[in-house]
């Protein structure tokens, strides 16, 4: 089972930063990062967790390792913008756009619609991550 500092690093790793600029564009103090790293700490405050499984788009039980949970790559991210982007194109185009009850799309529920969409999107991408890569997300060592 990873530590919470490997699960940092490894995120921090797959999109592409520090865990330096992670602190800064968080708030949160490198020392942090260093008492975790060393060993000193086994774990962090439920605020800092939160704010860092946020800012990667993960639960905190994934960042504390109690769940197996595989994160989305930008890659990842990038073909759910396209394919989110081709599925709204492809529904405003049939009709000449979106009706909701017979009139209609205000912006927001178009919003809600999208919201809806690209959460439908990144499910199917973790449960497809999960099939087809099933050791690399077991819990077994």
């Amino acid at each position: 089972m990873a530590t919470v500092y490997e699960m940092i690093e490894s995120l921090c790793r797959e999109r592409g930063i520090t865990g330096s600029k992670m602190c800064d564009d968080l708030g949160i103090s490198r020392s942090t990062m260093t008492e975790l790293r060393k060993g000193r700490a086994k774990t962090m405050n439920l605020e800092k967790a939160g704010k860092i499984a946020d800012y990667f788009g993960v639960s905190t039980d994934y960042l504390l390792g109690k769940t197996p949970t595989p994160s989305l790559t930008r890659r990842d991210e990038r073909d759910i913008e396209k394919r989110l982007e081709e599925t709204l194109n492809q529904l405003e185009g049939e009709q000449g756009g979106l009706m909701f009850s017979g009139a209609p799309m205000d912006d927001s529920t178009r919003e809600l619609l999208i919201l809806s969409l690209r959460n439908s999107m990144e499910i199917a991408k973790h449960a497809a991550k999960q099939k087809y890569t099933p050791k690399k997300y077991s819990k077994e060592p």
